[in-house]
């Protein structure tokens, strides 16, 4: 996009915020009133236009972390040098692109599904790179990946398409994002042809979630369709994200004041005593911050954490502050998965008295508003943190996180 275009996409930005002021239209973030719409709690004014670049990663973050970087400062160097030495982040970095991305639920062989999301970690990773040493040639390479995929592909197939593709999109979301707002090289025919894809092949898997699913799935899915919404200027996308997140999170990390049962997941058949506890692997006593995979791994528990960070530190970055619905909620399953995941002495109550141990490096973004901007006291998560730390990649749809959200508020 040539520089006068961003030049006047801001301006209208900013006209459009004078306005909506003006006419007394305002979002509802931080607790503010924000009325109906068809029932549904309504995230922010349409008329706002979205902040960029503003998927996961603001540009006082990203600012910040070049601070860092520049004067290497710890642990944000040695998460930078741990990107920098990944497959990743290589120059000469190929993307194998495919019209078609099918990933069955078996042991099958996919086709591309491992490249998908290996190439839109790696336009994430150049374009952090770009935006961290100023290189160009870094947010071309991002371009290039980028501009491979959408010459090519058309669908995702087969029975694990929809969390396939949130894996891919949260990632692409966040590279583009941080690409086209800090960057004037990428042609106005590469980007509209990129949106494409997004809109045709990706946001129509994801944005309706999958309420009869695992909990990880909606969670990402909710992940990816914030991201797009906010790439590709769609409100009423951001506004099913949001609406995804307040009743999906709930029905996926308990409290007390729940009840006695977990709250079931909206729209899905699942609402029995018996269909919850099957759904919940088993487990029959519910304490704070259990998740509903808690008993199958703590893998997918941490993937759902990380989603939800991701999303409502996206909305946060979008003047909606979600953190405040659901910071109780959140901070008791980071310490609730913390401390067992640090060695603490299973109970017979919990999956039978065994976990299995497997967090990822998911707990940096979280972390980041509960201690840092809200102060609270998380200690279990605190020093699991910083044994994880540098949190790297999962090779899925959480990247570099302790480079861009360590300590930065």
């Amino acid at each position: 996009m040539a520089a006068a275009e961003r030049e006047g996409r801001r301006m209208r930005g900013l006209l459009a915020v004078v306005l909506a002021l003006g006419l007394g239209i305002g979002a509802t973030a931080c607790g503010g009133d924000d009325g109906k719409d068809d029932g549904v709690r309504r995230a922010r004014a349409a008329d706002l236009p979205f902040a960029h670049p503003g998927v996961l990663v603001s540009k006082k973050q990203l600012d910040r972390v070049r601070a860092h970087v520049a004067a290497r400062q710890e642990p944000w160097f040695k998460a930078y040098e741990q990107m920098r030495a990944s497959k990743y982040a290589a120059s000469d970095y190929t993307a194998k692109p495919y019209a078609v991305v099918a990933c069955p639920p078996d042991l099958r062989p996919g086709q591309g599904c491992v490249e998908e999301r290996e190439d839109a970690l790696a336009a994430y990773t150049h374009a952090l790179l770009y935006n961290i040493t100023g290189d160009r040639a870094h947010a071309a390479k991002a371009v290039q990946i980028m501009d491979a995929w959408s010459r090519v592909l058309t669908r995702h197939t087969e029975a694990n398409a929809g969390l396939q593709t949130a894996w891919a999109a949260t990632s692409w979301a966040r590279a583009a994002e941080a690409v086209r707002y800090t960057y004037d090289g990428w042609t106005d025919g590469e980007l509209l042809r990129f949106e494409r894809m997004l809109r045709n092949a990706y946001l129509p898997q994801v944005r309706d979630g999958s309420a009869e699913s695992n909990g990880n799935w909606d969670l990402v899915m909710a992940d990816a369709t914030i991201g797009l919404a906010v790439f590709l200027d769609d409100h009423e996308s951001f506004e099913r994200a949001v609406h995804h997140f307040r009743t999906r999170v709930p029905a996926y990390f308990y409290l007390r004041s729940d009840g006695p049962l977990p709250v079931p997941p909206e729209g899905s058949g699942i609402t029995t005593k018996a269909q919850l506890q099957k759904y919940w692997f088993g487990q029959k006593t519910f304490a704070d911050g259990l998740s509903q995979e808690t008993c199958r791994n703590f893998k997918h528990a941490s993937y759902s954490l990380a989603a939800t960070a991701h999303i409502a530190e996206t909305a946060w970055h979008q003047g909606v502050d979600l953190y405040d619905e659901t910071k109780d909620r959140l901070k008791a399953a980071l310490e609730f998965h913390s401390r067992y995941q640090r060695g603490a002495a299973v109970p017979g109550w919990l999956c039978g008295g065994r976990v299995q141990r497997d967090m990822g490096p998911d707990t940096e973004v979280a972390l980041n508003h509960l201690r840092g901007r809200l102060g609270l006291d998380l200690p279990q998560t605190q020093r699991l943190t910083a044994e994880l730390r540098p949190e790297g990649t999962d090779d899925l749809f959480v990247a570099w996180e302790t480079l861009t959200h360590a300590e930065n508020t």
